[in-house]
């Protein structure tokens, strides 16, 4: 009986603490305004487009000659909207002896004359515009083609241009009284001394890459105005932006710091590479310098004033270069609140993954560049461009689609490379990649990187195959 009576309290106990706590749950939702809908943040169009990169040579030949031209690209514009395409960005079209197909520019401000006149451009850019399509250009800033006027300006020393380029003395040779020895140790990516000697002007001048694309001097403030100015006559004639190639290599170390001269690389101790091939040296003084980032945040804030002064839609710079993950995203900015590049290329697809990858892989990598990104920034994803091999032979051919639309369900941007949309042919090796290895044919790769080359003369083969790559994909 005791217990009964205790379990009847216990219950009107529950009731009355329910009862109380529903009215006071009533109450709270009754007095409450009604919850608003998640905000919806607009965003701007390089926030979320589709990139797809157009390598002109091979792209589309108008007019039979075996060459990729301006109007070729033009006829295919109605292909890109159709493709779901928002913007383009193609490689080098400027002026230039075709040493490194383009990447060797004589004259920033001209259009190369096979691939047709500054009209043909102008048709081009109106026609993209007209359909909704953005156009990118690739500007080159590292160097130049030494048949440039700025080159033979320099070498001459003509006021005003002694230091456009970076120009040292040679070093004794202590085995050797009559022979000279280049400043540094450095190596080029293209094998062999970054350096080369100057009858006319009697030092070395620094190349990075190819002997006749002589490195620009970013430590004269001429040069970064002559940039400057670059990149504004492109805008104004109405281009949405530029994709900036090889930016770890803009600055090398000064001189100044290491008692007058270039330092030496450290050797990287590796027995397979000899002193004349890239992976003998380990590029401390030559490649990923802090100096260099300072340079991409002034050239973000000349583009982003140029927009207010002009306004219209936003004008873009994407950034490439294949470093590290910490040193690329300083590309996005710093820690101090400087801004950089609307965003830097993320190669992780290519340089990571393959057809043995897992999905854990895939996940990995993925995740990875969302959690070195800084906050609010905007993330993009591409499995090829013109350095590499195509994806269905790094992958497999049965992976093509889902590639693609992993490339087009992840957050951001959408990079493709030329013929990318339609699968591309896992035997041919994209044009940029091609042409180099007809240049330089006793280049090791490793990791998508050239290690050691050998020139040759080979003019009557890129000929012969710029008629079979022209139109490859359309």
């Amino acid at each position: 009986m005791h217990s009964m009576k205790a379990l009847g309290i216990t219950l009107i106990v529950v009731i009355g603490v329910g009862v109380i706590a529903g009215a006071i749950t009533w109450a709270v939702i009754a007095t409450r305004e009604p919850a608003s809908p998640p905000e919806l943040i607009d965003l701007d169009w390089w926030q979320h487009c589709v990139l797809y990169q157009i390598y002109p040579r091979s792209f589309k030949d108008s007019d039979g000659n075996g060459i990729g031209d301006l109007k070729g690209i033009t006829s295919q514009l109605e292909h890109f909207v159709e493709a779901g395409v928002d913007a383009m960005w193609m490689s080098p079209i400027f002026e230039s002896p075709m040493v490194d197909f383009g990447y060797d520019i004589s004259n920033f401000y001209e259009i190369h004359h096979e691939y047709g006149t500054m009209e043909d451009f102008d048709n081009l850019l109106r026609r993209a515009h007209e359909l909704g399509i953005k156009v990118l250009l690739d500007f080159v800033p590292n160097h130049a083609s030494n048949a440039s006027e700025y080159f033979i300006k320099s070498e001459a020393m003509e006021p005003g241009y002694e230091d456009f380029f970076v120009w040292a003395d040679a070093l004794p040779d202590p085995n050797n009284a009559s022979n000279r020895l280049p400043p540094s140790n450095w190596v080029s990516q293209f094998a062999n001394s970054a350096w080369e000697w100057s009858d006319v002007r009697q030092q070395y001048y620094l190349h990075q890459f190819a002997i006749e694309q002589p490195d620009f001097n970013f430590r004269n403030p001429a040069v970064k105005d002559e940039m400057i100015k670059i990149m504004k006559f492109w805008l104004d004639k109405g281009v949405d932006g530029f994709r900036v190639d090889a930016l770890p290599y803009m600055m090398e170390a000064d001189p100044a710091d290491h008692g007058g001269r270039y330092p030496d690389d450290p050797l990287s101790g590796l027995a397979e590479f000899e002193p004349h091939q890239l992976g003998y040296t380990i590029p401390l003084y030559t490649k990923d310098l802090i100096e260099l980032y300072d340079v991409v945040y002034e050239w973000r804030e000349f583009i982003d004033q140029y927009q207010k002064d002009k306004g219209g839609e936003t004008r873009v710079i994407f950034s490439e270069g294949y470093a590290n993950v910490s040193m690329t995203m300083l590309y996005y900015g710093n820690e101090d609140g400087d801004i950089g590049a609307h965003f830097p290329f993320n190669f992780d697809f290519i340089r990571e993954l393959s057809d043995e990858s897992t999905a854990r892989d895939f996940a990995y990598t993925v995740l990875r560049w969302l959690t070195y990104m800084p906050a609010g920034a905007v993330p993009n994803w591409q499995t090829g461009n013109h350095d590499n091999n195509r994806a269905p032979s790094r992958f497999r051919i049965n992976m093509v689609d889902g590639l693609n639309s992993l490339n087009l369900l992840l957050p951001g941007v959408a990079v493709t490379y030329q013929g990318e949309e339609i699968g591309g042919n896992p035997n041919e090796r994209p044009e940029q990649n091609l042409f180099r290895n007809l240049i330089f044919p006793n280049k090791i790769r490793t990791r998508n990187r050239p290690e050691t080359s050998l020139p040759s003369d080979k003019e009557d083969e890129r000929r012969a195959l710029s008629f079979r790559v022209a139109g490859l994909c359309l």
